[in-house]
């Protein structure tokens, strides 16, 4: 009796154990989008190994890094109880107005896209006003934002693409710098590391998670909620402005194309990332590696010959279910894991 009771305790407590390694694992935030990657990751791979090639891997990398700019901006815009749906034309028409500067102004390349940046942050703070003071949905803003800036980008360049670029520029976008990606790679990297940062370790990071996780209980607790929500659209249209320059230098013209679209990825990408709609919840590195999965899939699409119709329909199913188990997840939650 004795010896049984012996032998069986260590193995209950080992299972204890296993059993809470197990969760603590599970409990980890970024863990289900990063198994989501590597999943869709080999499955490409088994098909068509030229997915993993250092040319596509790189190509990949270098198309995720222009959306994953802004996607920094849009995830602490999130966290904040917000979002934005006119970064797309943020970013291009911040290039183009870079672009007309240096060329047709005749502005020395640093001093135009400062101005450029400029632009996106302006746009930024206007948006922030009008939603966060004036108390316009999120949705209309930014949307009317949208269908602003798609204007303003057709007044600025009259439909047609502004080039040739000066040198600067598009040394700047030509230039690897290590394993053959570029200047927008590692300013990607760089800017993210620095958010990522902000968020965990800061104080600024906790009062975001408090502004978007119960707004009327952050304002109790004494957070300048309004100037969070209006700084965090401030960001994102500077890295908006800053992701559509970077794009511009990598085409060597103001293209009327630039930012088209990013808008839906860069949402798609950070909600599949674990970021929530409804604010409070995410991180900087999930909503990274939900735009890179998404790019997984767009691209593994690509390798085995399915055609780009196909692919947006497999990012919008992502999408919806990425939504509806963010919302499963709330309802869990808040009923106390009953369901």
């Amino acid at each position: 009796m004795f010896v049984r009771e012996a032998h069986t305790t260590p193995n209950k407590d080992s299972s204890s154990t296993a059993g809470n390694t197990l969760a603590r694992f599970l409990a980890v935030p970024e863990v289900g989008v990063i198994c989501a990657l590597v999943l869709v990751v080999a499955f490409f791979y088994s098909f068509e190994h030229a997915f993993l090639s250092p040319r596509n891997v790189r190509s990949m990398l270098n198309i995720v890094s222009f959306v994953g700019i802004i996607a920094i901006g849009q995830t602490i815009l999130l966290i904040s109880g917000e979002f934005d749906l006119s970064v797309g034309s943020i970013a291009g028409l911040g290039a183009v107005v870079s672009a007309k500067l240096m060329t047709a102004a005749g502005l020395p390349v640093p001093f135009a896209i400062l101005l450029g940046i400029s632009v996106g942050g302006l746009i930024g703070v206007l948006n922030g006003v009008v939603v966060v003071l004036l108390h316009i949905p999120a949705f209309i803003q930014t949307l009317g934002m949208l269908f602003v800036g798609q204007g303003l980008i057709e007044v600025v360049t009259g439909g047609y693409p502004i080039y040739p670029l000066p040198d600067g520029i598009t040394s700047l976008g030509s230039t690897p710098i290590a394993v053959g990606l570029g200047w927008s790679f590692f300013f990607f990297l760089a800017a993210a590391s620095f958010a990522d940062f902000i968020l965990r370790q800061t104080v600024v990071g906790r009062n975001l998670y408090a502004t978007g996780g119960n707004v009327q209980v952050a304002r109790l607790v004494g957070i300048n909620t309004s100037l969070y929500r209006i700084g965090a659209f401030f960001l994102v249209g500077i890295l908006s402005a800053t992701a559509g320059i970077l794009e511009m230098a990598d085409l060597g013209s103001g293209s009327t194309g630039i930012g088209s679209g990013w808008e839906l990825s860069v949402i798609a990408g950070v909600v599949v990332g674990g970021v929530s709609l409804f604010g409070g919840v995410g991180s900087v590195v999930g909503g990274l590696f939900g735009i890179l999965l998404l790019q997984a899939v767009q691209s593994g699409l690509v390798s085995i010959g399915v055609s780009a119709n196909w692919q947006q329909i497999a990012v919008g199913l992502i999408m919806i279910f990425a939504v509806g188990l963010d919302t499963w997840r709330r309802r869990l939650f808040s009923s106390g894991g009953t369901g």
